[in-house]
């Protein structure tokens, strides 16, 4: 569903706390997300602009879990009857009170499956939290980390996540990925039944399993922020808001670990990057690289802001790889122009991603870093190894170095079939613009 524009805020920020503390009590993932949808469709029609609840998150919390107390019950009279055809049943006749009505303390308590409920124990919005406290609520943690499990594939967990965590509506979330709604609304419902067949469960994991479920929500963030920052395919070369929601989900976890060095290090990381949205494409959105961005124009409270908390993690921690590669997008944020970038220093870094965390991508990078450090010819031979990497050869990025490189050497006739190479290969279209210029400029 959507929700008027209004209250498109409320939405986003007290989605996850009032689905994470709906499938902490009741467990049915699916028939919580759709208590708390039909929740958001009361409040678009009941709430006046400027005149919500003092409590949104009471008021959903409370409505969503009267919606899934009427379900259950109402699923378990059609059971009765046709179980018990002969008998006549109690038929619940009550008619629904309006959204925001107090529950009577006789319908507070109702059975559900083995155990019981009851809706809106303790605070209003169950948690006892007051204004400002929100971003530290562990059910956001235990969302993501419900979203991020390993029964899904990445693309099902990060569907999931946008969608339970981040509030987008199953339309953005289909846009976003380049998809039908119907087959993103098809993705999200499988992504839901595997979970209930999995068995998952919305609980704190213990302290042993913490570092990998964190990697994994890390990883599923981090593919939402890419996603967003360069899409894989289409018209747009990137989609600032799916970029900025990844910011903000990872702004949201980190604030409930706010010890843990590698989530610290994808924020800025991710900030570093988005730093230079506004300069990556020009009017005509086509491709600008980094070379020739105009870097008066970068995001310096994002800089600044990444740059903080690296310095602060970066001391005391074990360096993680998602610190290393926020170092290495703070160190070309230092730099006034690309050719006083310290390639030297991006170098030592990157062979400090191979080492803890090698892969053809890091290599990939390494191979561009050493070009631009120690000369193109040096920069192919890191490469060459890499052209029979079956990941590699898939994708068109190699090509596209390949091409940058040998341009450098002066191999201009090479060149101009890497990149005519790179640019079949690439299904982003500003990507294809600007792999078929450089092409033709060496034709």
């Amino acid at each position: 569903m959507t929700i008027s524009d209004p209250f498109e805020d409320v939405w986003r920020r007290e989605v996850p706390h009032v689905l994470g503390a709906l499938v902490r009590r009741y467990g049915d993932f699916a028939a919580c997300e759709d208590a708390v949808q039909e929740a958001l469709l009361a409040a678009s029609q009941q709430w006046q602009p400027g005149a919500g609840p003092d409590s949104p998150r009471g008021w959903l919390l409370r409505v969503a879990s009267r919606r899934l107390i009427d379900a259950h019950r109402s699923e378990s009279a059609r059971t009765a009857r046709e179980l018990r055809a002969a008998v006549r049943d109690r038929i619940d006749t009550e008619h629904a009170p309006a959204a925001d009505q107090e529950l009577p303390g006789s319908r507070d308590e109702v059975a559900f499956g083995a155990g019981s409920i009851a809706p809106g124990a303790g605070s209003a919005d169950g948690n006892a939290r007051g204004p400002g406290s929100e971003s530290h609520d562990p059910e956001t943690l235990h969302l993501l980390l419900l979203c991020a499990h390993p029964a899904l594939t990445p693309t099902a967990q990060a569907a999931l996540t946008l969608r339970a965590v981040g509030g987008l509506t199953t339309d953005q979330i289909a846009s976003a990925f380049l998809v039908p709604s119907a087959t993103m609304g098809q993705r999200i419902s499988r992504a839901k039944a595997t979970l209930a067949a999995a068995g998952a469960r919305f609980a704190a994991p213990t302290a042993s399993d913490l570092p990998d479920r964190l990697n994994a929500v890390g990883q599923v963030l981090y593919l939402i922020f890419n996603e967003g920052y360069t899409a894989s395919a289409g018209e747009r070369l990137m989609d600032v808001a799916l970029a900025s929601e990844a910011i903000r989900l990872t702004r949201e976890l980190r604030a409930v670990v706010p010890d843990h060095a590698e989530t610290a290090g994808l924020l800025a990381l991710m900030l570093l990057t988005q730093s230079r949205a506004a300069t990556r494409v020009d009017p005509a959105g086509d491709l600008v690289p980094l070379e020739h961005q105009d870097r008066s124009r970068w995001d310096r409270s994002m800089i600044s802001e990444a740059t903080s908390i690296l310095e602060v993690v970066l001391p005391h921690a074990t360096v993680g790889p998602y610190q290393l590669q926020a170092a290495i997008a703070a160190v070309h944020a230092e730099a006034p122009t690309w050719a006083e970038t310290d390639w030297l220093q991006i170098v030592i870094l990157y062979r400090m991603l191979d080492g803890i965390a090698p892969g053809p991508t890091v290599r990939l990078n390494l191979a561009v870093a050493v070009g631009m450090a120690h000369g193109p010819a040096a920069g192919l031979e890191v490469l060459e190894p890499l052209r029979e990497d079956p990941a590699l050869r898939r994708g068109h990025r190699i090509h596209a170095v390949r091409a940058h490189l040998l341009e450098m050497v002066g191999d201009r006739a090479q060149a101009h079939e890497e990149y005519l190479m790179a640019a079949r290969m690439s299904t982003s279209v500003p990507e294809q613009r600007y792999l078929n210029a450089r092409a033709d400029r060496l034709a």
